[in-house]
């Protein structure tokens, strides 16, 4: 019965109140037209739940394209339908919820092309079969599909290679930091008091001493090689931002390093605003597609990023305006000493510039395109 009543329009509810009243009050005062007008009504109601019975012999397949774009892309969307068995005068008809519209299919499907006009994320689906009489006053819908989500993410700049981290690794990048112990050789020098004897390099030893009557002892030296991993971390708290768009500024930022870590093959780890995510890839980006402005202040987002990525490297955080040096500091100290910190502050009327201080270094972007510019001094090297 409650199935039956979610599937009555409006109008058909309307009719249905008519045809009570028309009949209750042609029997009370003995009105025959009354009664007739009721009986139609009655009449024209059941005919309407009887055309929406039956599940219909549809099949319908839903296939997007492509399901990751960048705002003010498109990917074509194909809707196949088929109809199985004789087709009826009244066959169901096939709706596709594509986000905030709703698009009619007929027959045997179509294809339609989906914009992803702004950053976030859209759903596809489900699609539906609607069953329904001629008048419009019952209509029952059928699930056929699941819903698909197309992510849209941010647009994103392209940045050079973001450098090494401060993490030793047999699989890391060479860095111009000399060490005495590591697997990139780098040269000889003069041995020292305290070096390991164990590097002492003795045929160039035993050569030197050959040819120049040098007793010197020539040790080995190497370059660091170390394994980074980024943390990039877009504070969500709505108050931080004077203006929307200056959030989603910061979100391109914010994504714009994420994919030039992916393209440097570096361990990545992303928080925006409520959500985390550690994968590795492009698919990293759908968290900037979900992230909406909320409640979390920067310091507890620069906190589940501890929690997410112990042995982070390199933390970015990305902000508005509206955040003191000690704001700055207390989210920055939820990190170790050694962990390098850079701030990426959006500010949209003052000027891109780049300060360093003792515990992290202060980056105020203008507008995107100065990203590129702003980090190729080397803040993130």
């Amino acid at each position: 019965m409650w199935r039956l009543l979610e599937a009555i329009s409006p109008s058909g509810r309307l009719l249905g109140v008519t045809v009570v009243v028309a009949w209750v009050l042609g029997a009370v005062l003995g009105w025959d037209e009354l009664v007739l007008l009721g009986a139609t009504g009655a009449l024209l109601l059941g005919l309407a739940c009887a055309l929406t019975l039956g599940r219909g012999a549809v099949r319908v397949r839903v296939d997007v394209a492509s399901r990751r774009l960048r705002a003010g892309e498109s990917t074509g969307c194909s809707v196949q339908v088929e109809h199985h068995g004789r087709r009826s005068l009244f066959a169901p008809e096939v709706e596709l919820p594509i986000g905030e519209d709703r698009v009619e299919v007929f027959d045997r499907g179509r294809e339609i092309e989906v914009v992803g006009t702004r950053r976030g994320v859209i759903g596809v689906g489900p699609a539906v079969t609607v069953r329904g009489d001629p008048l419009g006053l019952v209509r029952r819908t059928v699930g056929m599909t699941d819903v698909v989500e197309l992510f849209v993410h941010p647009v994103t700049v392209p940045l050079e290679p973001l450098g090494t981290g401060l993490l030793r690794d047999l699989e890391g990048c060479t860095t111009n930091d000399v060490s005495m112990s590591d697997l990139a050789f780098h040269a000889l020098r003069e041995y020292a008091p305290g070096d390991d004897r164990r590097h002492i390099h003795w045929r160039s030893t035993a050569k030197l001493a050959a040819s120049a009557q040098d007793a010197r002892f020539l040790v080995r030296q190497y370059l660091d090689t170390r394994r980074a991993h980024i943390a990039v971390i877009v504070d969500g708290a709505e108050q931080s931002y004077p203006d929307p768009e200056v959030f989603e500024t910061a979100l391109s930022a914010g994504a714009s390093v994420v994919t030039r870590a992916a393209l440097d093959e570096i361990d990545t780890t992303v928080v925006a605003g409520d959500h985390v995510s550690s994968r590795v890839g492009g698919h990293v980006l759908d968290v900037f597609a979900r992230a909406a402005p909320g409640g979390l202040s920067l310091a507890q987002t620069a906190s589940r990023a501890v929690v997410a990525a112990p042995d982070v490297t390199l933390v970015v955080l990305v902000t508005g305006t509206r955040h003191g040096y000690a704001d700055l500091r207390a989210a920055a100290s939820a990190f170790s000493p050694e962990v390098r910190k850079v701030v990426l502050r959006v500010d949209p009327a003052g000027s891109t510039t780049r300060s360093a201080s003792t515990p992290f270094t202060v980056l105020t972007l203008r507008r995107l395109a100065d990203l590129p510019g702003l980090l190729a001094g080397g803040t993130l090297q």
